[in-house]
C-alpha cells in the first residue's frame, strides 16, 4: 500500500479526471470547514479536527467517494449517503454533475458538529 506524506502528495498522484472532482471538494470543503487540516491517510485525503479524522476523499478509476467517518450518525433525507460499516458513510461521486453543493455543504455541517465515533 502506498503512504503520502500530505494531502497535497496524495492529490499528485490522482488521475487528470479524478484531480478536476477533488479539487471541487476541496474547495467546498475547505470553504465550509476551513479549521480543518487536510492530510493523508490510509491512502486516502482526509480532513482533520485535531487529531480526529472527519471527512475524507477516497479515489478508484471511475468514482470518488467523499466520505465522512461519523456518517451513520446523520439523517439523510435525501438518501445521498451510501455504505453499512458501523460508523462511515460516502457519497459516490462519478462526474461533476453530482456535485450538490448544498447537500454536500449540508453533509459537511453535519460532521462537524457530530459526536466522536472513538
Amino acid at each position: 500500500m502506498k503512504t503520502y506524506e500530505s494531502f497535497q502528495q496524495w492529490y499528485k498522484d490522482q488521475s487528470t479526471s479524478q484531480k478536476r472532482l477533488i479539487t471541487a471538494l476541496r474547495r467546498l470543503v475547505n470553504a465550509t470547514a476551513p479549521n480543518l487540516v487536510e492530510s493523508s491517510k490510509w491512502t486516502n485525503g482526509v480532513w482533520l479536527k485535531g487529531d480526529l479524522p472527519i471527512i475524507y476523499i477516497h479515489s478508484e478509476p471511475d468514482h470518488i467517494q467523499f466520505g465522512f467517518f461519523a456518517g451513520a450518525t446523520f439523517t439523510d433525507p435525501k438518501k445521498i449517503l451510501r455504505g453499512k460499516g458501523k460508523f462511515v458513510r460516502h457519497i459516490r461521486v462519478e462526474s461533476s454533475e453530482d456535485l450538490d453543493e448544498k447537500a454536500f455543504t449540508t453533509m459537511i455541517r453535519k460532521a462537524l458538529r457530530a459526536p466522536s465515533y472513538r
